[in-house]
């Protein structure tokens, strides 16, 4: 072939568009969206009515109560924990399995299409709250507790993207830990949304105990123990199994009891004194603890058998 053959060869376009950062700073953003829109469906899909508020200045049955983007009520912390940093999580997954060219411009589009979705949520249903609620200071004081919960769980959802759109595996892993009670919760969520909650099977509490278990057990045999640094990265997915489901009920335990509502500092005693419980035997981490542990361990030493096997057959 002559020299000028093959400049001609060259200069033929591949037929494939390149990718331009508008191109990806779209898509980056239309992540997080649809991804934010995903963390919150299980509400929506019910129909999204807000539930019964204990301070809501008439009388109304459930089925009349306003329609609201996020199920805001002291009841319901945990869930929307779960419905909020969910979003974030799933944003941070896809930038992380895409990994594209451009991560850091995508990650913060995706942060930004996430955010979207959250204030919106956000903004319509603490009008409709503001709307509705009793006049005085304990009204006032639940409206401002939700609504510094729900900027909590938001910030946490951004945190869970980054993390897990990181390039760093120790990172990622990190963020993985950090979701596997929440995607859990969000799961059950789902459950509950589709059969109603009079129809969930008996099995669903037993096995979404052992759900985060594994979810940590995969991330941690992913992660490896190779180089050293990722050992920071097991020590803390560890204390998370042990030490978020105990913060979960201890938060739960607090906000559901109407005896001490507007008490703070009787609301403080009541949850150290249920989160020291659940750090203890009754909290039953550690069974959970150690099946995360054998299948972290378990599938590091599987990937070490593969890796030498594909050596010494390469050799």
């Amino acid at each position: 072939m002559s020299h000028s053959d093959q400049t001609a060869q060259h200069s033929v376009p591949s037929g494939k568009p390149s990718t331009t950062a508008a191109r990806d700073a779209l898509w980056g953003w239309l992540i997080g969206l649809l991804a934010g829109v995903l963390g919150l469906a299980p509400w929506w899909i019910t129909g999204a009515t807000l539930p019964l508020q204990n301070l809501w200045a008439t009388q109304v049955m459930p089925d009349l109560m306003p329609t609201a983007l996020l199920p805001l009520s002291q009841y319901e912390a945990t869930t929307i924990l779960a419905l909020l940093t969910v979003g974030g999580a799933v944003a941070g997954l896809t930038v992380r399995i895409w990994s594209p060219a451009r991560r850091r411009l995508v990650t913060w589009c995706a942060l930004s299409g996430v955010l979207v979705v959250h204030v919106a949520a956000t903004i319509q249903s603490f009008v409709v709250l503001r709307e509705g609620l009793l006049p005085g200071s304990l009204p006032g004081l639940y409206f401002g507790g939700l609504l510094a919960g729900v900027i909590g769980c938001v910030l946490a959802a951004l945190v869970a993207l980054l993390l897990i759109a990181s390039s760093s595996t120790v990172k990622a892993t990190i963020g993985f830990g950090l979701m596997a009670i929440p995607v859990t919760s969000w799961a059950v969520v789902w459950v509950v949304s589709t059969v109603g909650f009079l129809s969930v099977p008996t099995a669903v509490p037993t096995v979404a105990r052992w759900v985060p278990a594994v979810l940590v057990g995969c991330a941690l045999a992913w992660c490896g123990l190779r180089p050293a640094r990722r050992t920071v990265a097991w020590v803390l997915n560890i204390l998370f199994l042990w030490l978020l489901p105990a913060l979960f009920t201890a938060v739960q335990s607090v906000l559901g009891t109407r005896v001490l509502a507007g008490d703070i500092p009787a609301m403080l005693s009541m949850g150290r004194d249920v989160f020291g419980r659940a750090l203890g035997p009754d909290g039953a981490a550690l069974p959970t603890i150690l099946l995360a542990l054998v299948m972290g361990l378990t599938g590091v030493g599987a990937r070490f058998v593969i890796a030498r096997r594909n050596s010494l057959a390469a050799g």
